[in-house]
């Protein structure tokens, strides 16, 4: 009896020690915005079982911009987040005492775009003079707005700008209250056409076109949770970036996974948009060279150089500040 007592007990433990080997490690991460084709990564992540097979059980949650999520990376309601990282090196410096860093760049080139209807006559930078600009005050492309002035040598002072909520920024340029609006080119160009636009009247002026070297949106983390988790950081982002390969590799069945999650999305805009943000700001030249989710640390470093054309630091940051390599996986896995 004590002997098939004893068998009982050690079957329950190798159970038990079986349940809690399998056990997910809860993990929220905010995006930066709404559930829209270019968030299509982290869908595919979720719905392949690449985090899963990290042991993490990840929540994907909408974000306020790819400014103003940042604070909730550094107050821990979200570990991880999908936020602006020139908008990071600002933080840092207003907030040194809160060191979030970005561990991966998914946004090699920036989507910051000043966006017109081919009427207005906008070409260049300098034919923004004289117009009025619609530009929500915690748009990231509108962050970037004084270094794009420098940059392009015009009057930023001729420019009108009128602070706009996100949900009329295109309604009003698409009835003519505004000449153009600063906004991330696949979203702004879509949403246009949702608005009546034809897609031959848009005109989209890309600030990395003009003069603008810096990288866009890049996966954060929360300090104190890193230190504490390095694993699940590393894990994280390891599936994060087999889920941008698959995306990149069929953007068809990629944007299957957001659709399921956003089913009032209108598939054939999403699947443009992302093909779109694929295209110009997460494939380019450098990432199908060097691989998904690094950044060159010297190019990191000049465009803290941008910002410091117009923006003052006090407690100006370092590109190893901003961003660290220590949890990206082995190159050969970052191939596309």
């Amino acid at each position: 009896m004590k002997t098939a007592t004893k068998l009982i007990l050690t079957a329950a433990t190798l159970i038990m020690g079986s349940l809690q080997g399998h056990a997910q490690t809860a993990v929220k991460f905010a995006l930066d915005w709404k559930f829209e084709g270019p968030s299509a990564p982290y869908f595919t992540a979720l719905e392949k079982g690449y985090y899963k097979a990290e042991g993490l059980d990840v929540t994907i949650d909408t974000g306020p911009g790819s400014v103003q999520g940042i604070a909730r990376v550094a107050a821990g309601t979200y570990p991880l987040g999908f936020f602006d990282i020139n908008s990071l090196v600002r933080f840092r410096d207003q907030n040194p005492d809160q060191k979030v860093v970005a561990v991966m760049m998914v946004y090699d080139r920036p989507p910051f775009s000043i966006v017109s209807l081919k009427k207005a006559g906008i070409k260049t930078p300098k034919d923004l003079e004289g117009k009025i600009l619609g530009a929500p005050a915690p748009d990231g492309a509108f962050a970037q707005w004084k270094a794009f002035v420098k940059a392009n040598g015009f009057d930023g002072d001729k420019v009108k700008i009128e602070n706009v909520g996100f949900p009329v920024r295109e309604p009003m340029l698409a009835q003519g209250k505004v000449d153009a609006i600063t906004g991330f080119s696949f979203s702004s160009y879509f949403n246009l056409l949702q608005n009546g636009i034809k897609p031959d009247d848009v005109s989209v002026m890309l600030m990395s076109d003009f003069g603008l070297t810096m990288y866009g949106n890049a996966i954060m983390v929360n300090p104190e949770f890193a230190k504490a988790n390095p694993k699940v950081v590393a894990g994280f982002v390891k599936a994060t970036v087999k889920g941008l390969i698959d995306t990149a590799r069929n953007p068809d069945e990629a944007i299957k996974y957001v659709l399921k999650y956003n089913p009032t999305a209108e598939p054939a805009i999403e699947l443009e948009r992302l093909k779109m943000s694929l295209r110009d700001n997460m494939v380019t030249p450098a990432v199908k060279a060097a691989g998904v989710g690094g950044v060159d640390m010297a190019r990191l470093a000049k465009s803290i150089d941008q910002i410091a054309d117009t923006y003052e630091f006090k407690n100006r940051p370092t590109a190893a500040d901003i961003f660290t390599s220590e949890f990206l996986p082995p190159a050969a896995e970052r191939k596309l």
